[in-house]
């Protein structure tokens, strides 16, 4: 899974003008930790797929934008239930590292400022989740 979160890591990097100095932390844990976790922080006692804790308010994708060339700039962490992606990428009838790709992608535009409460708002995040996932290599058609 390596593999798949650096290559998807590289391309919104590209997407969003991060360098090298931006860090994300990725847990991939089971579906007791995660459902652990998604009560502790959002209330809600059942697994989820993934979850995202930003260090920093973001505003819709200029988390990194600004930050000195000079600093270590740490986004955030993602923690990503192995369990779930494996049945999603099961139920949805793709690969595990699609889903992965997914999961990932979806954690950083959280990280980014990104969100989906609203349809516009679900519209445009799904609309750069899957122009990232097909720059990767990772898309629908892949």
């Amino acid at each position: 899974m390596e593999t798949v979160i650096c290559r998807v890591g590289e391309g919104i990097s590209r997407r969003f003008g991060l360098n090298e100095k931006t860090e994300v932390s990725v847990t991939l844990v089971n579906d007791e930790t995660i459902q652990e976790l998604n009560k502790s922080y959002r209330g809600i006692d059942r697994p989820t797929d993934v979850l995202s804790f930003a260090f920093d308010e973001a505003t819709e994708g200029e988390a990194a934008v600004s930050m000195s060339e000079q600093e270590i700039h740490l986004l955030g962490e993602i923690v990503i239930s192995l369990e779930r992606t494996i049945a999603q990428a099961e139920e949805y009838g793709h690969s595990v590292e699609r889903e992965m790709a997914f999961l990932f992608v979806h954690g950083m535009l959280h990280l980014l400022g990104y969100d989906h409460q609203e349809d516009e708002e679900r519209r445009q995040m799904r609309q750069i989740e899957e122009e990232i996932l097909e720059a990767v290599a990772y898309g629908r058609e892949n």
